[in-house]
């Protein structure tokens, strides 16, 4: 028996299951992944100008996609911020770059973090996208420890068709992310 991709088990055996729990009446009604957003945050570039160049080099070799740089909005004087000043940057991933990306960090990244207990549960906005905060680079196998100037965190946004949180979890678990079961209280 061949392996078969995320995307291929989603569409033979996911869509079914996911339809007769929820059961729905058509395929079209069926939650899908329909981004990932990979955010970085970088103060320290208001400092730093190399670290937008490290950050977009680690995030280039981790998603496959060259990232854009986003820039402040508005000035802050509190953080020594000007407006259109470089302090991040992001990449929004699509189509079979977005399947790749969530396999490789449901099945690779994430159970190689340390004391990894799983992913939260709660960290859905109410419309079934889940964010997903990672406190390091080095999780993924792309990123050598000798190439990087310093370790840095990403948000990862899941962004669903779901309609409800409950549809969102469903749909996430059956694509095999790793939730932390809750512990039981007094034994119940």
């Amino acid at each position: 028996m061949a392996f078969k991709s995320l995307q291929e088990q989603y569409k033979e055996e996911i869509v079914p299951a996911l339809m007769k729990d929820f059961e729905y009446t058509s395929v079209m009604q069926v939650p899908s992944l329909k981004k990932i957003v990979v955010n970085v945050g970088l103060g320290e570039a208001l400092e730093n100008a190399k670290a937008i160049d490290f950050a977009l080099n680690d995030i280039q070799l981790i998603t496959g996609q060259k990232p854009v740089v986003t820039k402040a909005k508005k000035s802050i004087a509190t953080y020594k911020l000007r407006e259109g000043r470089s302090i991040g940057i992001k990449v929004t991933l699509r189509g079979e770059r977005m399947w790749s990306f969530y396999t490789r960090l449901v099945h690779i990244a994430l159970p190689r973090t340390r004391d990894f207990q799983g992913v939260s549960p709660d960290s859905f906005d109410g419309r079934g996208n889940y964010s997903l905060g990672l406190r390091e680079q080095l999780i993924f196998p792309e990123i050598e420890y000798d190439e990087i100037d310093k370790t840095r965190g990403m948000e990862v946004n899941i962004v669903t068709t779901a309609q409800s949180d409950e549809e969102g979890r469903v749909l996430l678990t059956y694509l095999g992310m790793p939730f932390r079961q809750m512990a039981l209280v007094d034994g119940f």
